[in-house]
């Protein structure tokens, strides 16, 4: 830390720094001197070391808090953290590149000892306008950083230095610089008896909440209730589905099937009243018929069988069937109450029966 001082030591110290550096480039006298660049530019060898601002550092900004006890009572001195932001121009013969040659010098000092040297800041100290600065006792150090200005920003930097020309110059900031306060904290109290205790270390138990959980395993039995009865009913209700379009399927079969038969039977009769061809050929034609058409989806047996007479015989699928015939023929069926089955010299036709017995 260090008093208020420290903003013109670290000034000082830099004019130093830049003064020792010169050799072996510049071989010539160079006045080096802190103030702001001259309305009058001179024509010696010259360098001014002007600081132009100086502002807080954003870095720092809680650690220069006042901190006091509840009685009021200061524990920790306060301090202020500010940076220093430098123009250092140069001034000397034109015909020469005088002006040139001395910010060559200045950019490679800085350059190569960014750091402010202690013996450097002892040395400015010794100056009569700063006795008792202790900036050299602060752990702090100071550094020196290249500040980039573009054409904008140099302008108004030399616009608000009235009546002073331009000149070669370069920005360079100085950071951090700690300015304590004059009052002293109250020395801690000493320790009285230093005292150890080792206490193992236990994983924390958490508590379950007896509400929570019967909250969770009702939401959970209702949810296992429900998609139990959602499933049985669409088993159901599928089940019931499948059954219904089952039998309508077989009964619509069974009964296209008797009609079929009923319309057989009667063309027969009809060609033999007629005294046209014998039933067998007719019986063999329906046959044929029958068989052309497509079956129904339930399970049913066809048998057509020729005798010795040229007759045969059918058996089928509805509720029953009643035989009637003449000269030869023979028609038969069981347990029909809706299909009849006739034929005549030889032919018979037949309803078919399905896996249960009963005709529909």
């Amino acid at each position: 830390m260090s008093n208020a001082l420290a903003v013109a030591t670290v000034t000082q110290a830099l004019a130093l720094l830049i003064e020792h550096n010169l050799h072996p480039e510049i071989d010539m006298a160079v006045s080096v001197e802190t103030r702001k660049p001259p309305s009058d530019p001179p024509t010696d060898p010259t360098i001014t070391v002007f600081l132009y601002q100086v502002t807080h550092n954003s870095s720092m900004g809680n650690s220069d808090l006042v901190t006091r006890a509840s009685d009021g009572t200061l524990l920790k001195r306060s301090a202020a953290a500010v940076d220093l932001n430098f123009l250092i121009s140069a001034y000397g013969e034109e015909t020469e590149l005088v002006g040139q040659r001395l910010i060559g010098s200045v950019v490679r000092t800085l350059h190569e000892i960014p750091v402010l040297p202690q013996d450097l800041i002892e040395e400015a100290a010794r100056r009569p306008y700063l006795a008792g600065s202790d900036l050299a006792e602060s752990p702090q150090k100071v550094r020196f950083t290249p500040t980039q200005m573009d054409v904008d920003e140099t302008s108004k930097l030399w616009g608000m230095l009235n009546n002073t020309p331009y000149a070669l110059s370069v920005v360079y900031q100085a950071s951090l610089v700690l300015l304590d306060g004059h009052q002293k904290p109250v020395p801690a109290r000493p320790v009285r008896r230093p005292e150890v205790t080792v206490v193992p270390e236990v994983a924390p138990v958490i508590p379950l909440v007896g509400g929570a959980e019967g909250a969770v395993g009702a939401e959970a039995a209702a949810s296992a209730d429900g998609s139990a009865g959602a499933g049985a009913s669409a088993g159901t209700d599928g089940s019931a589905s499948a059954e219904a379009s089952a039998g309508t399927d077989a009964s619509a079969g069974t009964d296209a099937s008797a009609g079929a038969v009923r319309r057989g039977a009667k063309r027969t009769v009809k060609k033999v009243a007629a005294g046209g061809e014998p039933a067998a050929s007719g019986a063999a034609s329906e046959g044929s018929g029958a068989r052309s058409r497509p079956r129904p989806r339930t399970r049913t047996r066809k048998a057509v069988g020729t005798d010795e007479a040229g007759g045969s015989r059918g058996s089928g699928g509805s509720d029953g069937s009643r035989g009637s015939g003449g000269s030869g023929s023979s028609a038969g069926s069981r347990g029909s109450d809706s299909s009849r089955g006739s034929g005549s010299s030889g032919g018979s036709a037949g309803s078919s029966r399905t896996d249960d017995g009963k005709e529909r």
